[in-house]
Order: C-alpha cells, then structure tokens, then sequence
C-alpha cells in the first residue's frame, strides 16, 4: 500500500494554513546569504539539497530522542542489524542516528563543517543516497571555505524554514519545491516546464483518466499501479493519487517513476520516503536509453515528457 496509516485521505486533502508562495519566496531568500560567492544560477545547488535535509530533519525531530536510545540499546547488545529497530522507532523508513540535531550544529561553530558531514552520514542509507545525488558535499565544502556555512545553517534553523510533515503536507510540499525548482531554472535562463508541469493542467489529466471508470471506483473500490516515465518531483504521481482517494479513500495504490534528473530525482525519492511508500519504486536514469521498468503493466501511466529537449 502506498501510504502509512497517518496518510489518510482527510490529510490528503487537507490543506495547510501555510502560504505556498510565500514559503518558497522566504526560503528563496536564503539566497542572499550565497552573494558573491554563488552566482544566481547556482543558488538552487544549495538550496534545493538543504530544503530536502531540512525536511526530513524536521520530520524526525519528534521521535529524534527515541532513536537515538533505540541505537544505544541495540550497541550495548551487540545488535548489528539494526535498520528495522531505528525504522520502527522513528515511525517512518528512514532515521537518523547522530547525537546531533540540526539546531545543534550551530553550537560548535569552527567544527560545523566535519559535524554537519557526519549528521548527513548517519542518516539511514535511503537518505544518503538521496543527498548523494545533489553531489552536495563539495557545495559542503565551498560553503565552509567561504565561511558561510554557519549562516545558511542557521538560516534553515530559522522559522521561516521549518519544513516538518506535522505542518505542511507532502502535497503542499510539492507545490514549495515546484515553486523552487521554477526559480532555480530561471535562474538558469531555462525552460521551467522541463522540470515541472502546472498544477492545474495535471489535475484535468488526472481527471481525464479517472473520469471513464469513476462509477465503478465508487462501488467497487481501487487496487491500482501508477507509472511516470518523466516524473520530475512526482507531483503527477501525487496528483493523480490524490484523485483516486478522493474518490475511494480505501484505495490502494503504489507509485512507480524514473527521472534522468538528479536533483528532481532526488526530490522526487524523498517526497515517498516521506509519504510513507515505496521509495525503491522511484529510479534514476534515462527511460529512453536504461528503462527500469521494462516489461512492467501499469494501471495508469500519466505523464507529460520534455518534448522539443534533446
């Protein structure tokens, strides 16, 4: 089943008292801290990997104590394979086991560098290898260089940047991180829509494919695959699943993508690891040239590929 037990469809429509726009313009502004150091085609390169480690940082910040006693536990009882104890205890399929938190790092200002690294390296392995495809540890290393780390730390401590799963949904979250990865391409002089499509135009293509069966969903339910061969951050994915709970909050779905981007990708892996589903099911590569799902039948394909992109 796609989603965890907290996923119900009353979260799923529920909307947030957040101002999407709003948040993704004051996080944006996070930006100022990288003048002259980044140029403005590079802000996203900083941006971008520490919203997606601020959310699961501020995801796991309530049962972030009793990892770390779970950890310590199974050490002093020569535990080894721990994974499904530190899962079970962060209540998601991900965790982190460093004795710092993310507030914490600013305490220790002239180590912050080596304590921010080992913080994302104890993450669990799904995270890492989120991070990892943002090549993030060299603008770790930049940062510091330019003494600037401290500062966008603490920027992503700050109010305006708390992006836990308690206050904004994983749908509003898509809307932040469209909002960002729109920036970001501006800011390249890029073409916004061969990353994202808009909102409203994937609703009526949920709609689309939805409406014919739309009667039978209602009385008979909904067991359904759903694919996307260019999936960006999965908000189509989110989108058309939205939909079908809507219409039978009961359905069971799982989602499966491919993306040739690596930081939509990595968006894309850390919005399911979130929502509580499969991330295994989200892949990285080139659908034309490596299809990671060849032989596979979906139930629902919807997608909206970069035409006229090489």
């Amino acid at each position: 089943m796609l989603y965890n037990n907290t996923m119900t469809i009353d979260k799923l429509q529920q909307r947030t008292t957040v101002n999407i726009q709003e948040k993704a313009n004051l996080i944006w502004a996070i930006a100022d801290k990288l003048v002259g150091t980044y140029k403005p085609h590079e802000y996203g390169n900083v941006i971008l990997p520490m919203c997606v480690i601020k959310r699961f940082s501020d995801t796991l910040t309530d049962t972030k104590a009793k990892v770390i006693e779970m950890n310590k536990s199974l050490d002093s009882r020569g535990i080894m394979v721990k994974d499904g104890f530190l899962r079970s205890a962060s209540g998601y399929d991900f965790y982190n086991v460093s004795p710092f938190t993310f507030e914490g790092l600013l305490s220790d200002a002239e180590n912050i560098a080596d304590n921010f690294r080992s913080y994302l390296n104890h993450f669990s392995n799904n995270v890492i290898d989120v991070i990892e495809k943002f090549d993030f540890d060299k603008e770790i290393t930049k940062l510091s260089n330019n003494g600037i780390l401290y500062n966008v730390i603490a920027e992503f401590c700050s109010k305006k940047a708390y992006m836990g799963a308690d206050e904004i949904s994983a749908v509003d979250m898509g809307y932040i991180f469209e909002e960002l990865v729109r920036k970001f391409s501006e800011s390249y002089d890029e073409h916004a829509g061969a990353h994202f499509t808009a909102r409203d135009i994937i609703y009526l293509m949920a709609e689309i494919l939805v409406a014919p069966k739309k009667k039978d969903i209602q009385q008979e339910g909904i067991t359904a695959t759903m694919y996307d061969m260019a999936m960006g951050t999965s908000q189509m994915l989110d989108c058309l699943s939205e939909k079908l709970l809507q219409i039978d909050e009961d359905a069971q779905l799982t989602e499966f993508g491919q993306e040739l981007n690596e930081q939509t990708y990595a968006i894309a892996k850390a919005n399911m690891l979130i929502k509580g589903g499969d991330a295994e099911n989200m892949k990285h590569g080139n659908t034309l040239s490596d299809d990671k799902f060849e032989g596979y039948k979906f139930d629902y394909i919807i997608s909206n590929p970069p035409f006229g992109i090489e």
